[in-house]
């Protein structure tokens, strides 16, 4: 029974790229079910496609989890397979970054290998789309059951790329937040998190001052959107458990400018 894939990237819906990834996996591994988690990543954001991947991963089977956002594709970059501490998942993508946080939310490196010149790759390989010829067969080969050892070269896991994940500076009378990523309705997502909220001094049903761009801005710290008038800006804690920016009926990232990396000022009323 062949273990499912789940799929992320930044490969879009209106060329084949994606597609042809799925093709490659359907010849090799055809009965592995295969879960798009998106392919709408912004093109080479990996700091943002890293956050949805540790997102979406707690919530899917245990099993291969291929991610590719690459634009260091062709480049002496490593490509990588990782087993996880938690379910004895594995992970495949280009080691940029993307895969860390995932990692470190399913507990930590067990095993990883280095697959750039895997046997298990596609010959003859492209210098640019890596997806197709290395990530997806490395995937479908472990999904049928292929042990790591044999998909490549054994690394230390030290020697991964790590991520650093930005943090909300908390002071007395404000909170200096950074967006890590925007949604497809324009909610914002900082990187301060719910466990965070009592030292912050944001209230829920309070209103507080929004500095964004040079920007003053008033909001409410709510539950929900529907919890405002249509236009109004909130503050909510999303499903996620991250504190994030949203306009009821409209996009937070519009009205504030606002994207991946950008900073927020979040000031608590008195």
């Amino acid at each position: 029974m062949a273990r499912p894939i789940t799929f992320l990237s930044d490969y879009g819906y209106d060329d084949e790229f994606a597609g042809v990834c799925r093709a490659v996996i359907a010849r090799i591994a055809p009965e592995a079910p295969v879960i798009d988690l998106t392919h709408g990543v912004p093109r080479h954001a990996i700091r943002q496609g890293a956050t949805l991947l540790a997102n979406a991963l707690p919530y899917a089977p245990p099993g291969v989890h291929l991610a590719v956002i690459d634009p260091g594709v062709g480049t002496p970059r490593r490509a990588v397979a990782v087993r996880t501490a938690s379910e004895d998942r594995l992970l495949v993508g280009p080691d940029n970054g993307l895969l860390w946080p995932a990692i470190e939310r399913l507990g930590g490196v067990v095993e990883a290998v280095d697959v750039s010149l895997s046997r298990l790759r596609l010959e003859p390989i492209s210098a640019t789309f890596h997806g197709r010829d290395v990530f997806a067969p490395v995937a479908a080969h472990l999904a049928r059951g292929t042990r790591l050892s044999e998909a490549g070269e054994e690394i230390a896991a030290e020697s991964l790329v790590a991520l650093q994940a930005s943090r909300p500076r908390i002071e007395p009378d404000h909170v200096l937040a950074h967006v890590i990523s925007v949604d497809r309705f324009g909610n914002a997502v900082l990187d301060l998190r719910d466990h965070q909220l009592p030292e912050s001094g944001l209230r829920m049903g309070r209103a507080l001052g929004v500095e964004a761009g040079g920007q003053g801005h008033e909001a409410v710290f709510a539950l929900t959107f529907a919890d405002v008038d249509p236009g109004e800006l909130i503050i909510y804690v999303d499903s996620y458990r991250s504190v994030s920016l949203a306009v009821n009926r409209g996009s937070a990232a519009e009205r504030l400018r606002l994207g991946s990396g950008d900073e927020v000022l979040l000031r608590p009323s008195p």
